[in-house]
């Protein structure tokens, strides 16, 4: 569903019926199971690595995208600095690179001022205190981190005597997950329609129908007894993040 972009009604025939499929993502994304299973592989993912289950520390980016034209005047905006209509996502992730938190906004939202909903999600869900940032979040906001969130906000900056471009470590791990998004067929019109799909990563395909009708009897309402620990027991992460 991510990677291709696949619709409902298009799913590989060895899946149960895709109206089945649907109400059991409704009921998972009810019980907010997909976002704690993104939480449970982060923490797999930093044991790979031999870090702690928690980050410490973090880093903050930004990247306006253009709006589908299906996206509403009220959550669309205009970033000048990029010429983009659309919206901007602002992203919290570990030093790993693995995504802590997103949040979705118009584009004309100023870094300094739409980063506050990202640092203070990452805040309330972990422990990152200390956050590296580019000199597009400097000024009032390092003040607002330290003072409300009790955050250091370090803002890397390009060295002086640095021709041309280079990579700086702590600013390309934000810019490598901004960038990998476009890469999914989901981060065009679909997802930019629907930015509440957004808050920790998550894609799902678009459907024309947002609630479609059942053609298959609807399955037994019996309450899911699946924790995002009993779903990943047995993953195994082939990679290091």
């Amino acid at each position: 569903m991510v990677r291709s972009g696949c619709l409902w009604r298009y799913l590989p025939t060895d899946l149960p019926p895709w109206q089945t499929v649907y109400w059991y993502f409704q009921q998972w994304e009810a019980a907010s199971i997909t976002e704690m299973l993104l939480a449970e592989l982060r923490v797999k993912a930093r044991r790979q690595a031999g870090r702690d289950d928690e980050p410490s520390a973090g880093i903050v980016d930004s990247q306006s995208v253009k709006g589908a034209d299906t996206v509403g005047r009220d959550s669309r905006g205009y970033d000048a600095g990029k010429e983009i209509t659309g919206r901007k996502r602002f992203i919290i992730a570990d030093t790993t690179g693995l995504l802590v938190t997103v949040a979705v906004m118009a584009a004309n939202w100023q870094d300094r001022n739409g980063a506050k909903t990202a640092l203070l999600s990452a805040h309330m869900a972990t422990p990152i205190r200390y956050v590296f940032a580019d000199p597009g979040f400097a000024g009032r906001l390092v003040d607002w981190a330290r003072d409300t969130l009790r955050t250091t906000l370090q803002i890397v900056r390009k060295p002086a005597d640095q021709p041309g471009f280079s990579v700086i470590s702590r600013r390309w791990v934000g810019r490598e997950d901004v960038g990998l998004a476009d890469h999914l067929p989901t981060a065009g019109p679909q997802l930019r329609t629907r930015p509440h799909h957004l808050r920790s990563g998550r894609h799902r395909g678009h459907d024309p129908t947002p609630y479609p009708r059942r053609t298959s009897p609807t399955p037994s309402a019996s309450p899911l007894r699946l924790t995002p620990q009993t779903i990943i027991s047995n993953t195994h992460l082939g990679c290091t993040p």
